[in-house]
């Protein structure tokens, strides 16, 4: 209820500036220009505890994004929010963030939901996610907000990694608030700028942008028409403590490192897990009506795969093409799920995908779960209460010692996992409040009749597709038929985290939810591309520019039959 009670105060600041802003508005978006100079907005924009820092007008050609090209002409304004030194730990926080507004307006909003612990305030360009995207946000036109989540990096890669976390409230603007408050604020300075507020408003995000837009998806649907969300963490703190868990397991069949810890990295070679990979495919390739190469249903596949039998066993050491009966059992326990010493799942299992011979599969498993994003986020942000920083300052625990329980002074599942839905006389909000979707049956966005698209790739090693899958089967228990009316789920078969891996992966689901929300267009089969150079794990047997449909769960891409198997039109979405 704290979150509640809360925001509809900051909510309400917002709506004494202009009456009206806040709510969903149902315009067609048509073109418009700026009404005042971009020099200007700075002294006429006006919003509670909120500063403009610096306005300056990009020319047209000016600003140029990798990969895709040069931008149109745009204002672009940073600011910040809510400025404050901390009661808990001294340090100054603020909701910083940056907006990019175009000349030639298309009467659109896009909130651009950026990953990680946040910490920094990534350009506004509105990233329409994927692999190797050809196209975002501004460049159709839209006027996008990018933010830091009310805390800076600029304090130190580890301090802004995951100290902010000592501050209850960076923890909750970290959380949910941050959206919360920018939302009308940014509102407000469209019609500042253009003399009229948004016709349509969008959020996009992955990973832990994911997880933003599916808790405003539950929460502020409201303020939006549509929310686009990839790869969502919405059980972040879950998968989180799923990572360090992971860390512990490895351990126990990794070589000792030159500092005298297990170097979990040598637990799976990447030979061995291209064996992995390769045994999935031996085994799935063809359920989708053709061997291409590619698991393109991988839910059945699950059904099919063993790690017991249809890999061979080492009798011994390792040793090139069969693994020990440690590392299978190991890896069976991973992708079965994480669990405490009594057995109970902490998080889901994940998907058998061939993107397990994919580099970011080594990353997150054998790297952010040692020294960077998941002891801290687990250790300072989610735990309650937080860790001592003395696993920073290099004389005590490191944190590749707090995420090896080393000598019993790390992480310890039984004692600190139940931390993450614990809380105190100082944070009232535990992570698995302020972090995840209050509703997960997504009522309030039903009943707005908003829109929401949900992709995740099959191979993601950190967050769960299998997870994701789960949530909108229960979605689908509860609406039934209507379920697609107001939401879809996609799977992007090899897809990494996000985007990589074995996978066609490039694709454009915001226009898709665009021609949605505004024309009423469902989306049934979107056309994804594999990106030749532009993605080294794409498999030499495939076609540079092969392309698949992404369908809507549970349907998949099932081969027609003829035709070229490198291209979508040789696929129809069938449920099997």
């Amino acid at each position: 209820m704290k979150r509640t009670v809360f925001l509809v105060v900051s909510m309400l600041a917002g709506s004494m500036v202009a009456v009206g802003v806040n709510a969903k508005q149902h315009n067609v978006p048509t073109e418009r220009t700026p009404v005042i100079e971009c020099q200007d907005l700075a002294d006429a924009f006006r919003y509670p505890n909120t500063t403009i820092t610096t306005t300056e007008l990009a020319a047209e050609r000016s600003v140029e994004v990798a990969g895709i090209g040069p931008m149109p002409e745009h204002c672009i304004v940073t600011g910040k929010m809510n400025e404050r030194v901390s009661p808990v730990d001294g340090q100054n926080y603020a909701i910083g963030f940056q907006m990019r507004l175009p000349t030639k307006w298309q009467g659109r909003f896009f909130y651009q939901a950026n990953g990680g612990v946040d910490g920094r305030i990534v350009d506004a360009f509105g990233d329409i996610l994927g692999g190797g995207p050809t196209s975002n946000g501004l460049l159709k036109g839209f006027a996008v907000i990018s933010s830091d989540a009310g805390h800076s990096m600029v304090r130190g890669s580890l301090i802004g990694g995951g100290l902010f976390g000592i501050d209850p409230q960076a923890r909750l603007d970290y959380g949910y608030n941050a959206v919360a408050e920018l939302t009308p604020m940014a509102k407000n300075l469209i019609k500042t700028y253009y003399g009229r507020v948004p016709a349509r408003s969008y959020m996009v995000g992955t990973s832990n942008g994911g997880r933003h837009t599916m808790v405003a998806a539950s929460w502020l649907a409201e303020e939006y028409d549509g929310f686009l969300a990839s790869a969502p963490g919405f059980n972040l703190p879950k998968a989180a403590v799923a990572q360090l868990w992971g860390v512990q397991q490895y351990a126990t069949i990794a070589d000792n490192g030159s500092n005298g810890r297990p170097d979990i990295s040598s637990s799976f070679s990447p030979e061995d897990t291209a064996m992995v990979s390769d045994a999935i495919l031996a085994k799935c390739d063809a359920l989708d009506g053709v061997g291409d190469d590619m698991v393109g249903d991988p839910v059945s596949c699950q059904e099919q795969f063993s790690i017991q039998t249809d890999i061979p066993t080492c009798e011994g050491e390792s040793r090139e093409g069969c693994l020990t009966y440690g590392q299978k059992a190991v890896l069976a326990r991973v992708h079965n799920g994480a669990q405490d010493s009594s057995g109970k799942h902490l998080y889901s299992n994940f998907f058998w995908d061939p993107g397990i011979r994919s580099a970011g599969w080594r990353t997150w498993k054998f790297a952010n779960s040692t020294n960077s994003r998941d002891p801290l986020a687990v250790g300072f942000v989610f735990m309650t209460p937080p860790k001592d920083p003395v696993v920073l300052d290099g004389t005590g625990t490191t944190l590749l010692d707090f995420a090896l329980n080393w000598n019993g002074t790390g992480f310890d599942v039984d004692r600190d996992a139940p931390k993450i839905y614990a809380t105190n006389e100082i944070y009232a909000e535990s992570a698995m409040s302020f972090m995840t979707p209050p509703d997960l049956l997504m009522k309030k966005l039903h009943a707005t009749k908003g829109k929401m698209i949900v992709v995740h790739g099959t191979g993601d090693p950190v967050f769960s597709a299998a997870d994701t899958v789960k949530w909108y089967e229960a979605l689908t228990a509860h609406y039934k038929k209507h379920t697609t009316d107001f939401a879809r789920l996609f799977l992007v078969p090899g897809m990494n985290h996000s985007r990589g891996g074995p996978a066609c992966d490039q694709y454009d689901l915001v226009d898709a939810l665009v021609q949605w929300v505004e024309k009423g267009v469902r989306p049934t089969a979107v056309i994804a591309k594999a990106r030749g150079d532009g993605n080294p794990e794409v498999p030499a047997t495939w076609a540079p520019d092969r392309s698949r449909p992404l369908c809507v769960y549970p349907a998949v891409p099932v081969y027609k039959g003829d035709g070229d198997v490198e291209d979508a039109s040789s696929f129809s979405c069938k449920i099997q």
